[in-house]
């Protein structure tokens, strides 16, 4: 993160150049575990190189104002105020505000943030990063110092109970426990975690993100509606069982696999198809352990791929650009595995690639889905990446 480029920017908008502050905090992807952490399942991630950051400084009074580097409009509430949504892109930051509230906290003081990331908006995280750094900067300012857990469960809380989404816990975990070069594994269900180092390998690689070029989708319906499927089939599974749950405390995590197959085909077809990914994608998240942990990149590539093709298949997200960039990255020399990240309505692909051949993968991608896109030819984007530490202690 140019903390310079910050600096410039925070004046420009507040004219203050006195004990600026900066607060920062990754993006992340996930290689294996996709569309499960809302059902409580295993996943896989990595913190990245690039980031949401933020510059600050410390209000006299209760006074939060907010400028977004991606979004129109300064924001402004009162940290002592009861919040309320106002379905705009701030609600994240508020929820984050609501959170520390809720659990005691006692907020004297605002902060006048400038807010920038890096990449482009779409598929890795950068709601939850854009909390988490806002509430380290608010924490700050306030002379408290959150936990690794406090800063998940309070992200988590803005996005779900604030904001309304049905997510899990992946973004926030990944965000704050990831270490550098390390595959973070997490039972989002226990919360239980490890990050496993890579076994010995002369196999090179690095991430490659492609945007696709077009503004992500509202995916806050669509992605509830696939979380509500899941729940639906562990719920006609459990009533056979002759198990009954409220529907929002039914998760696939408590039903077996082999209790769903003994009534997968008492199901609506779109309900099994949802469940089958998500227990083939546990599967996949204990292969590719196994293969990071023996240096195995090749594999874990596939198993990647693996991911993709289901989520496409059975969880059926995905936009058709980001389906054309998949089927691209799969065939393109020098890629080992690829997915699109997110809920998959618009936004970024992920391809683990053998940095040998970045240069030829950067240019088969960019030409191949020009071809298909013409549209966006100018607007596509690439970044090559690294995993690097979370911002947890």
């Amino acid at each position: 993160m140019n903390l310079n480029y910050l600096k410039e920017h925070y004046i420009k908008h507040y004219g203050l150049n006195d004990e600026i502050l900066f607060s920062f905090c990754p993006y992340r992807i996930c290689p294996i575990g996709a569309h499960v952490d809302h059902q409580l399942g295993l996943v896989t991630g990595f913190a990245l190189n690039y980031g949401i950051g933020i510059a600050y400084t410390v209000s006299e009074d209760d006074l939060c104002q907010v400028v977004s580097h991606n979004f129109e409009k300064r924001k402004r509430f009162r940290v002592t105020e009861v919040l309320e949504k106002q379905n705009d892109w701030c609600d994240y930051i508020r929820g984050g505000v609501k959170a520390l509230q809720k659990h005691g906290y006692n907020l004297k003081y605002g902060i006048n943030a400038y807010i920038y990331g890096e990449l482009p908006v779409g598929g890795l995280s950068s709601s939850a990063a854009n909390i988490i750094s806002f509430l380290k900067a608010i924490s700050n300012a306030n002379g408290f110092k959150l936990s690794n857990q406090e800063l998940i469960d309070y992200a988590y809380e803005a996005e779900t109970k604030f904001v309304g989404m049905s997510i899990g816990k992946l973004d926030q975990s990944c965000e704050v426990l990831s270490k550098k070069n390390k595959l973070l594994v997490l039972d989002t269900k226990t919360s239980e975690y490890k990050t496993i180092e890579l076994g010995q390998t002369d196999t090179k690689f690095e991430f490659l993100i492609v945007h696709c070029g077009a503004e992500r989708l509202l995916e806050g319906s669509y992605y509830n509606i696939r979380v509500d499927e899941c729940k639906s089939a562990a719920f006609i599974a459990n009533s056979y069982l002759g198990i009954y749950k409220k529907f929002k405390d039914t998760y696939l995590r408590d039903l077996s696999y082999d209790d769903f197959l003994k009534y997968k085909h008492k199901m609506p077809e779109n309900f099994a198809k949802r469940a089958e990914h998500f227990y083939t994608e546990c599967d996949r998240v204990k292969r590719g352990e196994e293969a990071w942990a023996k240096g195995d990149i090749v594999e874990f590539g596939k198993i990647v791929s693996e991911s993709g093709k289901s989520s496409i298949e059975l969880y059926e997200a995905g936009s058709p650009l980001l389906i054309d960039l998949y089927n691209i990255m799969l065939n393109t020399d020098g890629v080992y595995g690829t997915r699109f990240m997110g809920g998959g309505f618009n936004g970024a692909c992920l391809a683990i690639i053998n940095p040998d051949y970045e240069k030829e993968c950067i240019e088969n991608i960019k030409n191949e889905y020009s071809k298909l896109h013409p549209e966006y030819a100018d607007n596509v984007q690439l970044f090559v990446c690294t995993s690097e530490d979370g911002v947890g202690e």
